[in-house]
C-alpha cells in the first residue's frame, strides 16, 4: 500500500499503470462532509492533489442502487465510470468503502456499503452491474475493501441479527456475539461471484478502535466528518 501525506492529511492507497486508488483517513482532521463548505472544498481540493478533472460522488441513502457516472448526484450508494480523470467516492464514518476496478476494461466502481447496502448485495450487484453493462470479466476484477467498523466493535440490535442469520448467503458465521463481520459478509458475495482470492485487498483498520490514523467514526462519537474513498482511471 502506499502512504501518501499532502498537507497533514494521510490518504491510503495503490497505484496501477492505469488505475489510483485512495482511502483517506482522519489524520490531520481532513473533513469531506459533502453538507458542509469545508467538505465540498476539500472535495474540490483532490484535483489539484491527486490530478483528476472531477470528482463524482452520491447522495447516500444505504440503498442497493447503482449509478453510471454522468456528472449528476443521484441518490444512491454506488458509482461506476470508464471514464478517464474522473474519480468517484463515497463517505463513510464506520461503513464500508469498496473500491473496484477491472485491470483490462479499465471500468472503476465506488460501493458504500453499510449493513443494509450489504445485506442487499450491493457490493456483488455492482460487479454484475460491470460485467453486464461494460463487458468485464470476473478474472479481471480486483477489490479493495477500506477501513470500517469491524467485527470487534459491531454491535447490532437483535432484528439486524435476525436478518443476517437469516438469510441464506451469511447465516450464523457472521455474527459473534450480537456483532455482526461486514467484511466477512462481503467477502462471501465476492466468493459467490468467483472473484479470485488474488483480486481482493483489505485494509484491516477498523474505525472505531484503532486509534493510529484518528478514523471518523459515527459510531463512536456521533461525528459529522466524513471520509472520503475514491478511485480514478489515469
Amino acid at each position: 500500500m502506499i502512504f501518501k501525506t499532502i498537507n497533514n492529511h494521510k490518504f491510503i492507497g495503490e497505484e496501477y499503470e492505469n488505475i489510483k486508488l485512495y482511502f483517506s483517513t482522519g489524520e490531520g482532521e481532513l473533513n469531506f462532509n459533502k453538507n458542509s463548505l469545508e467538505g465540498i472544498e476539500n472535495l474540490d481540493k483532490l484535483k489539484q492533489w491527486f490530478n483528476v478533472n472531477e470528482v463524482g460522488y452520491l447522495n447516500q441513502i444505504h440503498s442497493d442502487l447503482i449509478y453510471n457516472y454522468d456528472g449528476q448526484i443521484h441518490q444512491g450508494d454506488a458509482l461506476i465510470t470508464n471514464n478517464k480523470g474522473v474519480a468517484i467516492g463515497v463517505f463513510t464514518a464506520d461503513c464500508v468503502p469498496v473500491l473496484i476496478f477491472d485491470k483490462k476494461k479499465k471500468v472503476i466502481a465506488a460501493v458504500h456499503s453499510g449493513w443494509k447496502g450489504t445485506f442487499n448485495l450491493i457490493v456483488s450487484k455492482t460487479i454484475d452491474k460491470m460485467i453486464q453493462e461494460y463487458g468485464s470479466k470476473i478474472e479481471n476484477i480486483v477489490i479493495y475493501i477500506g477501513p470500517h467498523i469491524s467485527k470487534c466493535c459491531y454491535e447490532i440490535g437483535n432484528d439486524v441479527k435476525e436478518k443476517f442469520e437469516l438469510n441464506d448467503l451469511y447465516g450464523r458465521e457472521v455474527i459473534n456475539d450480537n456483532k455482526l463481520d461486514l467484511t466477512k459478509c462481503i467477502d462471501k458475495q465476492l466468493r459467490m461471484k468467483n472473484i479470485l482470492q488474488k483480486n481482493i485487498h483489505i485494509i484491516k483498520n477498523c474505525t472505531f478502535c484503532d486509534i493510529n490514523n484518528n478514523w471518523f467514526s459515527y459510531r463512536k462519537n456521533k461525528s459529522k466528518k466524513r471520509m472520503f474513498s475514491f478511485i480514478a482511471i489515469k
